[in-house]
Parts: structure tokens; C-alpha cells; sequence
């Protein structure tokens, strides 16, 4: 289980590791965001400086700015102490490392805003 914590404006967020082709990891501030129904979201040159392969298929998705396509990559992240091989999405200036919902399938979350207790896995 990780611990996360409330930002200032309420959002949930976890410290995750994203691995790197060379096998570094490099830990990060991830936003879980229940509107993302993939596994993660990065940005294009970040995902590029981890080393992911790149796909050669572009994703389509409705976002809270429209329509828009996103790269696809081959990654991997440490998630609760467990390393998982993940496809994720790539766009241009994203300011945000997101998590998406699909997780809740598979890892528990409880979030008491009014205790500050936020925990995931």
C-alpha cells in the first residue's frame, strides 16, 4: 500500500516510480484522475527521455479540452513495490503525470479528505 496525500486544491496524489529503459527509477508526483480511463498519462518528451518505445499507433481520446490523439508507448512503473509493464499515453505539453481509473480495478483506494487519510494498493 502507498501512502498519497490531498494537494491544495484537493487532488489525490501518489509518489509512483517510473522505470526507465536503462532501469533507473525515477520517482514522481502522480495524479490519480477518475476522468482518465487508461493506465497513465505523460508527456511526450519525458516518455522519450525514459527510453519507452514508442508505437506506431496513435490513440483518439476525448479530453476536458476536446478531442485529441495521443501517442502510444511500451513502459514500465513501480506501483506499490510491484513493477508493472504498462502501455501509456503520450502527449505534448502535459503538466501533469496522470494515473487513470483503471487501477481501481485491481488496487484499493481510500480517500478520507476530512481525516487526510489517503492510501492506495
Amino acid at each position: 500500500m502507498i501512502f498519497g496525500e490531498f494537494n491544495s486544491k484537493g487532488e489525490l496524489i501518489f509518489e509512483i516510480g517510473l522505470i526507465a529503459a536503462d532501469g533507473e527509477i525515477i520517482p514522481v508526483q502522480a495524479l490519480l484522475d477518475t476522468g482518465f480511463t487508461g493506465t497513465l498519462a505523460i508527456d511526450n518528451q519525458d516518455a522519450l527521455s525514459l527510453g519507452w518505445l514508442r508505437e506506431s499507433q496513435r490513440e483518439d481520446m476525448r479530453t476536458a479540452q476536446g478531442e485529441a490523439q495521443f501517442n502510444l508507448y511500451q513502459g514500465a512503473i513501480l506501483l506499490d513495490e510491484e513493477e508493472f509493464m504498462i502501455s501509456a499515453l503520450g502527449g505534448d505539453e502535459l503538466q501533469d503525470i496522470l494515473l487513470g481509473v483503471r487501477w481501481l480495478q485491481t488496487k484499493r483506494l481510500v480517500a478520507d479528505f476530512t481525516a487526510g487519510v489517503l492510501t492506495f494498493g
